[in-house]
């Protein structure tokens, strides 16, 4: 997790998010945002911590200013063989994100052991971006990678990475209500241990069966949510590890306050029986002014 030093509304990302709320140039309520962004941040790390989850939290820089940096998944992601993969991003005051100290503090802070860089950024001078683990989403148990087709989302560049990778591609179109392309797949899908949730209505008729289907065929349940509950972020969420010397291990699923309020009661109750717990964090203020939720904020790693 990367703690923010200048959250903010981004214009350069706002143009393709439909997620994100307008912002403004006040200076005076610029900066409480970015504070109560901050204390957003902080609460959710101590909450992560508190329940047995490793959390590596990197200081953001101080210049120049990153209003998204406190979404580090679209720019990195860290695989069990010691893959670091950098990608393409959209937007050019978020390229300044990609910083070797994060990389430097992860493997320090977790072990994480560096065998290999998949550097994809070089495809932004042909203006094709990829952006992590927001335009994929990622069946590592059948090595399926899920991607929705939007100005973030290059097939060309998302074929490379399944090549270089070693998993099977699914692109699929998908857009919200007024026909505007789903900026980023993990706010549709999610895919955990025993549950795959996903927006059907918002992917394309042409797609809809097949995508449905390939999920059920990895032996998950499909729960479906609405626009409604998408636009809660519903579908951004993410189930990560941890242990107690009870329990042993066990599975946690993350999620907003904003989207656990969205959720219907029976499709919470499905999401409540597929993990061993439910943690729901209070980030409006993040997720209102960056257009992103608890699984934009995550960049797992995985140790081999």
């Amino acid at each position: 997790m990367v703690r923010p030093k200048h959250f903010g509304f981004n214009s350069q990302t706002a143009g393709t998010n439909r997620f994100q709320q307008a912002g403004t140039e006040d200076r005076v309520v610029s900066h409480e945002v970015a504070q109560r962004a901050l204390r957003e941040f902080d609460a959710f790390a101590a909450a992560l911590a508190a329940e047995g989850v490793g959390v590596c939290v990197v200081a953001d820089s101080d210049a120049p200013p990153k209003p998204d940096a406190v979404f580090p998944n679209n720019w990195v992601s860290f695989h069990a063989d010691g893959t670091v993969v950098l990608y393409p991003m959209y937007a050019e005051n978020r390229r300044t994100e990609r910083r070797t100290e994060v990389v430097d503090a992860v493997v320090r802070e977790t072990g994480f052991k560096v065998r290999r860089i998949l550097d994809l950024t070089g495809h932004e001078k042909s203006g094709r971006f990829l952006e992590g683990t927001g335009s994929l989403v990622l069946d590592h148990t059948t090595r399926v990678a899920y991607a929705c087709r939007s100005p973030r989302t290059d097939q060309a560049v998302a074929q490379e990475w399944a090549r270089e990778m070693g998993y099977e591609l699914e692109l699929f179109t998908a857009t919200d209500e007024s026909g505007t392309p789903i900026y980023h797949t993990n706010v549709a899908l999610h895919v955990g241990t025993r549950i795959a949730v996903v927006a059907l209505d918002a992917i394309a008729p042409a797609d809809r069966a097949r995508i449905s289907e390939r999920l059920a065929a990895s032996g998950r349940e499909v729960l479906e949510i609405d626009h409604a509950e998408m636009r809660a972020f519903a579908g951004n969420m993410l189930e990560v590890g941890s242990w107690d010397e009870y329990l042993g291990d066990f599975n946690i699923l993350v999620m907003s306050e904003t989207a656990r309020h969205a959720l219907a009661t029976s499709k919470y109750k499905r999401l409540y029986a597929s993990v061993d717990a439910v943690l729901a964090v209070p980030i409006e203020i993040i997720e209102r002014h960056g257009g992103g939720s608890v699984r934009c904020m995550l960049a797992e790693i995985f140790l081999a």
